[in-house]
């Protein structure tokens, strides 16, 4: 059975431009980097060749790669999500236990997390934790950086 890969609207976009991007832009770039490569000769000693034979590699598994989580992807539109239980999707204000200090995470799928956006995978410690909890819950995470603990302040869908 084939594994779905839960993303938001705006994840699936992302990563639809993305392939765009690699096979309109990059592809015939690096052809083109190919091409005037193998002009200049030997082959064996060519750097230029050999480098743009690895980015041509490189950009193929990429689309590849991208090509399989857009086959896998179940759009889930927040929009229409609602509730005070955190899930898929929540949009969720914490308050550091310890520091006092206000952090925003938005749960979504692993393609398109950005701890530093404000974008946490549903498959992270920190997510896993807040599954299932409501506001003024607070919530105990065992992090690469140790134990911290935090109090749900607010739950939106955004």
């Amino acid at each position: 059975m084939v594994e779905k890969l839960p993303i938001t609207a705006a994840g699936l976009v992302a990563l639809e431009d993305e392939l765009k991007q690699r096979q309109s832009v990059e592809r015939p770039r690096i052809i083109e980097a190919i091409a005037e490569a193998r002009s200049h000769g030997d082959l064996s000693e060519n750097a230029e060749y050999h480098a743009a034979k690895e980015a041509q590699s490189h950009n193929e598994g990429r689309i590849a790669e991208l090509e399989d989580k857009l086959a896998r992807a179940d759009i889930i539109d927040v929009s229409k999500l609602s509730g005070d239980t955190i899930k898929f999707g929540a949009t969720v204000t914490l308050i550091d236990e310890d520091t006092e200090k206000k952090v925003v995470y938005q749960i979504v799928g692993e393609t398109e997390a950005d701890a530093k956006k404000g974008r946490i995978s549903i498959t992270s410690p920190l997510a896993r934790a807040l599954i299932g909890k409501k506001k003024g819950t607070s919530v105990e995470v065992v992090a690469p950086g140790g134990a911290k603990a935090y109090e749900v302040a607010k739950v939106d869908w955004k």
